[in-house]
């Protein structure tokens, strides 16, 4: 028997929760890749070490650790009551941030997507990653929990968010109304995006014009749902900078329903960081 949940405005919670989760490292090998996009690379890792994994968010974070040197795994640290420890004998490995796309917790298989866009670390691995390969994977250290219960859920971002936006329109139920602003560098970037939810997706398509130029702009133009809503956006530090000024000072949308993050910043690398006043 299923029990109905009241989730009208004066019963629903709509706070937004930070969780705390023990830091792990953990070595795990690759089972499987496969093409999302032609941009867009999933790898399945597996290994005892997810026995314990916690991932409680969309826009959870793990470190991912890269090989480095033509050795078969990378050299993880390790985690002390002082926090992480490197070897002092040994060169830091590679590392960058990415989304738990999915966790299988009968399989110990985790998803990772992998923008293929250049010769970063990341993307270099991702490009010639084949089954039997291993990856450290440290983390998440925390979650931040956004209710699926707001009237609307506004998603915005570039193609370094579409692990996570994907992830969350899966999670909401068909009682909500989700509204995501995608850019991509062309329509053969677009991938599937199921949701149970109420959805309006709009694909932007940037061309040779400047990574999430396009974003602020065509938010102008997107009409949003009455009631109480949450926006969630990545990206480009700039323009996710462009985006979140927008919405605060022409859509008049309370800084605490926003949750804005650089994902990668134009110039710079493993750039993640929330952006705030």
């Amino acid at each position: 028997m299923t029990i109905p949940t009241d989730t009208t405005p004066s019963t629903r919670d709509l706070t937004v929760q930070r969780v705390r989760h023990p830091l792990k490292m953990r070595m795990l090998q690759v089972v499987r890749t496969r093409l999302v996009s032609p941009q867009l690379l999933r790898v399945t890792l597996q290994g005892p070490d997810l026995a314990d994994f916690v991932s409680a968010s969309f826009d959870d974070h793990v470190k991912v650790f890269f090989p480095q040197g033509g050795a078969n795994k990378p050299v993880m640290p390790e985690v002390g009551p002082n926090g992480v420890v490197f070897a002092e004998d040994q060169p830091r490995p590679p590392a960058r941030d990415y989304t738990p796309r999915h966790y299988d917790p009968v399989a110990h298989e985790l998803d990772i997507e992998f923008v293929l866009h250049g010769d970063g670390p990341a993307s270099t691995w991702a490009a010639q990653a084949q089954p039997g390969q291993y990856l450290g994977v440290g983390g998440p250290r925390g979650s931040f929990v956004v209710p699926t219960v707001f009237d609307w859920h506004l998603l915005v971002g570039d193609e370094t968010a579409l692990p996570a936006i994907g992830r969350r329109l899966e999670e909401l139920g068909p009682d909500t109304h989700a509204l995501v602003v995608i850019e991509v560098p062309e329509a053969a970037a677009e991938i599937p995006l199921p949701s149970p939810a109420n959805l309006q997706v709009h694909w932007l398509h940037r061309g040779d014009a400047p990574e999430g130029s396009l974003l602020a702009p065509a938010l102008r133009g997107i009409a949003l749902p009455d009631g109480e809503g949450y926006v969630w956006a990545a990206g480009e530090s700039a323009a996710m900078k462009s985006v979140r000024q927008y919405l605060v000072t022409d859509r008049g949308i309370d800084k605490k329903r926003i949750r804005a993050s650089s994902y990668w910043k134009r110039g710079a690398a493993a750039v993640h960081e929330t952006l705030d006043d």
